[in-house]
C-alpha cells in the first residue's frame, strides 16, 4: 500500500475514535510506513529519531523508565502485577508522557495491559523503547564479550526479545527472567530497541586487550566503519543480529546500545577518579547498510551529578546555556559534538527526591536530598536542556520509587542485602528517583504535621505517661520510619530548650546523653529537638560509621582514636561520605573527602496536600505536641524488618546485632523520662501506598512542550 494511503487510513481510523486529545500534544496515533520491503513507525534521519503520528512526524521522544519491580522484590523475580500496569498507564498517559522504556523481557501481563490501553487510547498511546539485558552472571564470570557463551546467550535473548514483542513466543522456567505465554503483539507501537548495560570499563578493557586486531565486523544490516575497538566490532554484530530478527518479520526501527559517560568517546581531561576516562565504546564506529531504513543512533544513561568531571572540567563545568553556567548541558552539548552525524537521545536522566545526598553535582543537581518538588523541577530543567541543546530525545528516570535499589553510600549498613527490598529506607536516594513516589503501610500511619489525631487509631502504643513534664510519649512503626508523639506540660517548650531522646538498640553505650549527668548512659543514639526548628541525630563515637571509618581509620580528617574508644561521651552529627578524595587530575589539584550531615532534621509538614509540603520532613510541633519519624538508618537499622541493628567495631567493619527492644528515654528540662521501650513484630511482605509527586505538573508541561515538537 503507498505511503500516502496508509497515512490516510490512520488519520481516517483516529478521527473515528474522537480525534486528537486536547493536552497540547495532539494526536500520537502511530502511522507505519514501508521501505525498502520493511514497515516501521520510526526512523532516523540525520540528528533526528523521527516518530510517524496522524498528528505529523515527531522529531523529540520524551519517556520514562519502568523498572521491573514492587516493594519487597528484585528485578529478576519479575513480581509487578497486572493491576499495576493498568493503573500506572493511565496515569502515565495524563503526566503527558507518550512513549516507556522497559529494559528487559517483562511479564506477559506487561504485553497484554500495554496493547489493551493503546487499542482503548489509540490518539495517546504509550510507545514502547524495548531493552534487552546481556545475561549478567555469564558475562561476570566470562569477563569477555566474545566469550562464545556470552555471545550465544545473547543473541537468543534477542531473539526472545523480538518474539516477545511480536506476541510470538512461549518462555519456560528460568531463574531471574519473566516466563508464561506472549501472545500480545505491541510491535505497532514500537518505536526503537536498546540493546546491552552500562559496560564496566575494566571489562571493556579486557576484551579490548584480548580480543586486539580483530577484523571490523560487515553484516548484512549493520557494519563497522573507521577504525573500531574489539567491543565496537561485538556491538556492530549484535545490532545486526537484533536488526536480522526484526527483518524476518518485515519490521524496521532506529537500533541503539547502551553508552554511559564512563565508557564515552570523549576525553575528559577534569576525570580525577582516574575510572571514568580509562576506555571509550564509540557509537560513530557503527553503521547501518542501505538495507536498515529504521536506522541508528546513540543512547546514553547521563546524570547532571556524575561523573566529577562535569564539576571541575573546563569547555563543561563553565558552559554557559540560557545566560547562565550549565555543566549537564555543556556535557550534552560535547557528546553531540562528537556524535554530529547520528541523532543522541538521552535514555536515563535525572536526579532523586530522599533524605540523604550520595553525590554532589554542578548547579545545586545533586544526587538527592531534595524535596519532590525542587526533583520534579530539575527534572523539567533537564529534560527542557536536552531539547534545546538539539537531541533527539530523553526518557527520565523513572516512573516509580524502587525500594530494593542501593546506593554506594548507605549499602554497607542494609544488612542482610537480601533483605533490603522489604523496607524504605529514605537515605538510600537511588530508591527515589520515581515521578511516582512508593511510601510505607497502605496509608500514611502519621502525617508529621504536629496535629495528631491519627493518633488515636493508628496502632501506636503508649510508652509513658506521667503526671508532670513529658505527660505521655506514643510510638509506632511502618516499612520506613519509627514514630514517636510526645505530649508535654507546656506549650512548646522545645522553643526555649531543646528535647533530647535518647534511643537504645545495641549492648554497650556511652555514659549518658549529651548535655546531661549521665542520663541514659546506655543510650547509642540521642535526638536533639529545638531550640526552635533545629534538630539533629547524633550517634556515640564509638559506633559513628563515618567517623571511625573514614574520619579516623581512612584518615579523611584530623581526629583522635581516642573519642571513638566505648563509652568516651563523645557524641558525632550522623554523615554520610558523598566523595572519597580526588586525586589530582590534568588540570587541578586534588579535591578533600565530601561528606554530608545526614543527620540534620527537617522541621515540616509531610501532608502532601499541604501547601508547605516537604517531603524530607521529620519532625513537627504545635502546642504540646511534637511528631518525629525517624529514619530506620539514622538510627541504626541494618534491618528493620528483622529488628537487626548496624555495629562498627573500632577497625572499621559491619556487623549486626539483633534487637530485642528499643529502649527509649526523653530528658525535658534536664528531667529523664524513662518509656518502656518499644519493639515490632518482623514482616516478610512489606505494605505500600501510591501517589504521584508533588511538583509532577512541572514535569507534566515539560513533558508537553517536548512531545508537541514537529520535525
Amino acid at each position: 500500500m503507498p505511503v500516502l494511503r496508509v497515512f490516510v487510513v490512520f488519520v481516517l481510523f483516529a478521527l473515528a475514535c474522537g480525534g486528537p486529545r486536547e493536552d497540547g500534544i495532539g494526536d500520537w496515533t502511530p502511522v507505519q510506513t514501508t521501505s525498502k520491503g520493511l514497515r516501521g513507525i520510526a526512523w532516523t534521519d540525520h540528528d533526528q529519531l523521527i516518530v510517524e503520528t496522524a498528528g505529523g512526524s515527531r522529531g523529540f521522544v520524551a519517556g520514562v523508565n519502568l523498572g521491573p519491580t514492587i516493594p519487597g522484590t528484585f528485578p529478576g523475580e519479575q513480581a509487578i502485577r497486572r493491576e499495576d500496569f493498568r493503573r500506572w498507564f493511565p496515569q502515565m498517559r495524563d503526566v503527558g508522557l507518550r512513549a516507556v522504556r522497559v529494559y528487559t523481557i517483562m511479564p506477559p501481563t506487561f504485553y497484554e495491559e500495554l496493547r489493551r490501553f493503546n487499542l482503548a487510547n489509540p490518539s495517546a498511546p504509550l510507545l514502547l523503547v524495548h531493552g534487552v539485558w546481556i545475561p549478567g552472571q555469564l558475562l561476570i564470570d566470562a569477563g569477555d564479550l566474545f566469550d562464545p557463551e556470552v555471545v550465544e546467550g545473547f543473541k537468543e535473548e534477542i531473539q526472545r526479545a523480538v518474539a516477545v514483542v511480536h506476541g510470538d513466543a512461549t518462555l519456560p522456567e528460568l531463574a531471574g527472567h519473566a516466563t508464561g505465554d506472549y501472545r500480545a503483539d505491541v510491535s505497532e507501537w514500537l518505536i526503537s530497541w536498546v540493546i546491552g548495560v552500562e559496560l564496566d570499563p575494566r571489562l571493556v578493557l579486557a576484551t579490548d586487550s584480548a580480543h586486539e586486531g580483530i577484523p571490523a565486523y560487515s553484516g548484512e544490516f549493520f557494519r563497522n566503519v573507521d577504525q573500531p575497538s574489539p567491543t565496537e566490532t561485538w556491538l556492530a554484530e549484535m545490532l545486526d543480529h537484533m536488526a536480522s530478527s526484526e527483518a524476518e518479520r518485515g519490521s524496521t526501527m532506529p537500533l541503539a546500545f547502551v553508552n554511559w559517560p564512563t565508557t564515552d568517546p570523549l576525553t575528559h581531561p577534569g576525570d580525577r577518579s582516574g575510572y571514568e576516562d580509562v576506555v571509550g565504546v564509540d557509537a560513530n564506529h557503527i553503521r547501518p547498510s542501505d538495507k536498515w531504513p529504521g536506522g541508528y543512533y546513540a543512547s546514553y544513561h547521563a546524570y547532571p551529578y556524575f561523573p566529577d568531571f562535569q564539576r571541575f572540567e573546563p569547555g563543561i563545568a563553565n558552559f554557559q546555556h540560557r545566560g547562565r553556567t550549565d555543566a549537564y548541558a555543556g556535557y550534552l552539548t560535547a557528546l553531540k559534538e562528537h556524535h554530529r552525524a547520528i541523532p543522541l537521545v538521552v535514555t536515563e536522566f535525572g536526579v532523586p527526591a530522599g533524605m540523604a545526598v550520595a553525590h554532589y553535582g554542578p548547579q545545586g543537581r545533586h544526587q538527592g536530598g531534595h524535596s519532590e518538588q525542587r526533583q520534579m523541577a530539575i527534572n523539567a530543567e533537564l529534560l527542557d536542556t536536552i531539547r534545546e541543546v538539539g537531541l533527539a530525545g530523553g526518557f527520565v528516570f523513572e516512573w516509580a520509587d524502587e525500594w530494593f535499589k542501593f546506593t554506594w553510600n548507605t549499602i554497607d549498613y542494609e544488612i542482610p542485602w537480601e533483605r533490603r527490598a522489604l523496607w524504605a529506607n529514605t537515605w538510600t536516594n537511588e530508591a527515589h528517583f520515581g515521578i511516582l513516589a512508593v511510601e510505607p503501610g497502605v496509608r500514611p500511619v502519621v502525617t508529621i504535621d504536629g496535629e495528631d489525631t491519627e493518633w488515636v487509631d493508628n496502632g501506636s502504643q503508649v510508652i509513658l505517661e506521667s503526671p508532670t513534664g513529658v505527660r505521655e510519649v506514643r510510638a509506632v512503626a511502618d516499612e520506613g520510619f519509627l514514630y514517636l508523639r510526645i505530649r508535654t506540660d507546656g506549650e512548646e517548650t522545645w522553643r526555649e530548650e531543646s528535647i533530647t531522646i535518647g534511643l537504645d538498640l545495641l549492648s554497650g553505650g556511652n555514659g549518658g546523653l549529651p548535655g546531661t549527668n549521665g542520663i541514659h548512659a546506655q543510650a547509642d543514639y540521642a535526638v536533639i529537638l529545638g531550640p526552635n526548628e533545629e534538630g539533629t541525630v547524633l550517634v556515640r563515637a564509638s559506633n559513628d560509621p563515618y567517623g571511625i571509618r573514614y574520619a579516623w581509620r581512612a584518615g579523611y580528617e584530623d581526629v583522635d582514636p581516642l573519642e571513638f574508644a566505648e563509652g568516651s561521651g563523645v557524641w558525632n552529627v550522623q554523615h554520610l561520605l558523598v566523595n572519597h578524595p580526588l586525586s589530582a587530575s590534568r588540570t587541578d589539584q586534588s579535591v578533600q573527602a565530601e561528606s554530608i550531615e545526614s543527620g540534620r532534621l527537617v522541621s515540616g509538614i509531610s501532608d502532601p496536600d499541604s501547601p508547605h509540603f516537604d517531603s524530607r520532613a521529620t519532625w513537627n510541633g504545635v502546642g504540646n505536641v511534637i511528631e518525629i519519624r525517624l529514619p530506620y538508618q539514622a538510627i541504626g537499622f541494618s534491618d528493620p524488618s528483622s529488628l537487626k541493628a548496624y555495629r562498627i567495631d573500632d577497625d572499621g567493619t559491619v556487623a549486626t546485632q539483633n534487637v530485642e527492644r528499643v529502649g527509649i528515654t526523653v530528658v525535658e528540662f534536664g528531667v529523664e523520662h524513662v518509656t518502656a521501650g518499644y519493639a515490632w513484630e518482623p514482616w516478610q511482605t512489606p505494605t505500600w501506598h501510591e501517589r504521584l509527586k508533588a511538583g509532577s505538573g512541572v514535569l507534566r508541561e515539560a513533558l508537553e512542550e517536548a512531545n508537541s515538537t514537529r520535525r
